[in-house]
C-alpha cells in the first residue's frame, strides 16, 4: 500500500482523510495528532476554548463529513444536547454553536471516517499524543521523526505527507506578567482578576477574549423583555474591558443571504482568470474595476451613496467604513443587529453585502498573481473590506458586547496608525500610548488572530535548512523597467499545495498549514477553506497513484522497473 501521513487531525486533516478513504485504491494512512484526543482541532478543542466562545460558521456553511452538523445534533438525546448546552429549538441550518460543540462534532465525524476507511480496505493508524519533531525529504520518500506522549522517539517513512498543523499558538501565552499573546488557551485568560483589561483586536477573536474574561466575573442573563444583560459579581467593582483596533470598529452581525451562493454577473472567475493572462501588469486595478462594476450592478443605490464611481483601490475602504467610523460603535452595533435579525426573519438579502461576500473568493484567485507592488497595495488598502464583510459574527456575540457596554464594563477605542504598546518591567499588564496619552491596563490580551509565518518559522529543522523549501515570491519591476522576483513571505506552493523543492528530493509533501499560506492566500481560513484544501490534496494524492499505476500497466519495459524507478516515473507524470 502507498504510505500516507497526515500531521494534524483538525478540520483540514479530517477533510483530507475523507477524500482519501473514498478512493477504491487501498492505502496505508497514519494520522499524527499532538493532543490526546484526535479529531477536535485547536480552534474547537475544550482544552483551549471557553464554552462561551462561539464559532462564526453556521450549520448551512459547514461542508458535510460523514453527516451534516444539523443531522448530527438532531440524532442526540435531550440529555446529551443539554450536556452540550444546546436546546432543541436552537438547532437549525443558520444557527451558530459554541466552538467546543463543533469540536465534539468533528471528533465524532473523524472516528466515523476511520471506521468507514477500515471497512473499505484501507489501513488507518491514529497516533494521538504524538508530536512530529522533523520532516526530512529524501529522494523518493519522506522521513518523519516523532515523540510519543510517553517520551519515546521514533522514525517512520512515508510516500506522501500532509502537513495539516493548523493554527500556531504558543504553549505559554502569558509572555510577561499580565500580558497574554493570545486569547487561547482560554483557561489562561480566565485567571485574570477583576481589573482593567485591555484587548487588542475587535474581531471575533477579541470578542472571544472579552466574553471569556467577563464570564469569570459575572454572567449574562435574559430579562423579562428578552434583552440580554450582564450581571457582575459583587467583588468585581474594578472590572472593566477596553477593546482596541486601528479603526475602533466592531464587526457586524451575520447577515442573511442565499447559500449556496448565486452566481456573480460581472466579477466572475472566468473574467478574473482572463485578466490574469491578458493584463498581468495592471491586474489589481483591472480586478478592482470588475469589483466596482459588480457592486454597481447589484446595488446601484449603495454605489451612489459611497461615491463608488470615484473610488480606487486605495480609497474604497475609506468610503466603505466612513459611516461606521463616524458613528458610536455601540449605537451602530445595536442598529446593525436589529437590521440583521429583521432580515434573517424575513429572508431579506442586502445586495451590496452579498456581492462583496461572493467576490472575496473570486478576487482571491488573482492574489497569487499580483506583482510585488500590487500585493502590498492589496494587503494595505483592499483586503480589509473583504475580511470585514465575510468575518461577520453571530448575533449572540453582538448582544453580549452590547450587554457589557450597557453595564458600564466595556468600551471601544480607535488607536489609529500612531500608537505604541509597552510592557513595563516591574508592572503587570501593558501601557498603550496614543498621541502622548497613556492608557494603563492591569492585564492585556493580544487578540489579533493568526499571523502569517515564513519558511524560517517552520518547527521542522530539516525543512528550515537553506534552500530546503522555496520561499514564496512574486514579480517586481525596477525603475529601469526590468522584471525580477522578490520575496513575499510564506512558502511557495504549486496548485496542489505542494511546496516547491529543489531537484532530487520528493515533492510529495503537502503544506495546508494556514500560517504559511496567508501571504498569497489571504482568505484561506475557516472550515470551508479546510474542506477545499483537504479535498484538493486528497485528489492530488489519488491522481498521483493512478498515474503511477498507469505507468506500470503501459508496456513490458515499464513492467520491469525497480521500486525506485517506479516512484521516479510516478513523480515525472505527477
Amino acid at each position: 500500500m502507498t504510505r500516507i501521513a497526515i500531521i494534524g487531525s483538525g478540520p483540514t486533516g479530517i477533510y483530507t482523510l475523507k477524500g482519501l478513504v473514498s478512493s477504491p485504491r487501498p492505502m496505508s494512512i497514519t494520522v499524527f495528532e499532538e493532543t490526546p484526543d484526535a479529531g477536535k482541532g485547536t480552534p474547537y478543542h475544550p482544552a483551549v476554548n471557553d464554552r462561551a466562545m462561539l464559532a462564526n460558521i453556521a450549520s448551512i456553511e459547514l461542508p458535510p463529513i460523514v453527516e451534516g452538523l444539523v443531522d448530527w445534533l438532531r440524532s442526540h438525546s435531550l440529555e446529551r444536547l443539554q450536556e452540550l448546552g444546546i436546546g432543541t429549538d436552537d438547532i437549525g441550518e443558520r444557527e451558530f454553536y459554541p466552538r467546543v460543540v463543533l469540536g465534539e462534532f468533528l471528533a465524532d465525524q473523524f472516528w466515523k471516517l476511520v471506521k468507514k476507511g477500515l471497512e473499505a480496505g484501507h489501513s488507518i493508524d491514529v497516533r494521538a499524543s504524538h508530536r512530529i519533531l522533523d520532516i526530512k525529504l529524501n529522494a523518493t520518500d519522506i522521513d518523519l521523526t516523532y515523540r510519543s506522549g510517553r517520551g519515546e522517539e521514533g522514525r517512520a517513512t512515508f510516500d506522501h505527507v500532509v502537513m495539516a498543523t493548523g493554527h500556531d499558538w504558543p504553549e505559554d501565552t502569558e509572555i510577561s506578567p499580565g500580558y497574554f499573546s493570545s486569547p487561547w488557551p482560554a483557561a489562561a485568560i480566565k485567571r485574570i482578576g477583576p481589573v482593567a483589561v485591555g484587548v487588542l483586536g475587535t474581531s471575533l477573536s477579541g470578542i472571544d477574549a472579552v466574553v471569556s474574561v467577563a464570564t469569570s466575573h459575572g454572567m449574562f442573563l435574559r430579562d423579562d423583555a428578552g434583552s440580554l444583560r450582564f450581571e457582575a459579581d459583587p467583588d468585581a467593582s474594578g472590572f472593566h474591558l477596553t477593546m482596541m483596533s486601528r479603526k475602533g470598529l466592531l464587526p457586524e452581525a451575520d447577515f442573511y443571504c442565499p447559500i449556496p451562493y448565486l452566481p456573480l454577473t460581472i466579477c466572475t472567475e472566468e473574467a478574473v482568470r482572463r485578466l490574469i493572462h491578458e493584463k498581468p501588469a495592471s491586474l489589481l486595478d483591472d480586478v478592482f474595476e470588475l469589483f466596482r462594476q459588480e457592486i454597481a450592478y447589484a446595488d446601484p443605490d449603495y454605489a451612489a451613496s459611497v461615491g463608488l464611481g470615484l473610488a480606487s483601490v486605495e480609497t474604497f475602504a475609506d468610503r466603505y467604513f466612513k459611516a461606521r467610523q463616524e458613528a458610536d460603535p455601540f449605537v451602530w452595533a445595536a442598529r446593525n443587529l436589529a437590521e440583521a435579525k429583521h432580515n434573517k426573519e424575513h429572508r431579506i438579502t442586502v445586495a451590496w453585502r452579498y456581492a462583496i461576500l461572493r467576490m472575496h473568493e473570486v478576487v482571491a484567485i488573482a492574489v497569487p498573481h499580483f506583482n510585488v507592488d500590487d500585493l502590498k497595495r492589496f494587503h494595505k488598502h483592499f483586503k480589509t473590506v473583504f475580511v470585514d464583510d465575510y468575518a461577520t459574527v453571530p448575533h449572540a456575540s453582538v448582544e453580549r458586547l452590547l450587554a457589557l457596554h450597557v453595564a458600564g464594563r466595556l468600551e471601544v477605542v480607535a488607536l489609529g496608525e500612531d500608537y505604541e504598546i509597552k510592557r513595563p518591567a516591574h508592572e503587570s499588564g501593558a501601557v498603550v500610548e496614543i498621541a502622548g496619552n497613556e492608557m494603563r491596563f492591569d492585564a492585556f490580551i493580544d487578540a489579533t488572530g493568526q499571523h502569517a509565518l515564513s519558511a524560517s518559522d517552520l518547527p521542522f529543522p530539516s525543512l528550515r535548512q537553506p534552500n530546503a523549501l522555496k520561499k514564496a515570491q512574486t514579480m517586481a519591476t525596477t525603475v529601469e523597467g526590468d522584471q525580477t522576483l522578490k520575496r513575499t513571505g510564506g512558502i511557495d506552493i504549486d496548485d496542489d499545495f505542494r511546496p516547491r523543492v529543489q531537484p532530487g528530493v520528493s515533492n510529495k509533501l503537502y503544506c495546508v498549514s494556514v500560517p504559511f499560506l496567508l501571504h498569497k492566500l489571504p482568505f484561506v481560513q475557516g472550515i470551508t477553506s479546510a474542506h477545499e484544501m483537504g479535498m484538493k490534496v486528497a485528489s492530488a494524492i489519488t491522481a498521483s497513484l493512478d498515474n503511477g499505476s498507469m505507468l506500470l500497466q503501459s508496456g513490458s519495459t515499464k513492467q520491469n522497473l525497480s521500486p525506485t524507478e517506479i516512484v521516479a516515473a510516478s513523480d515525472t507524470v505527477a
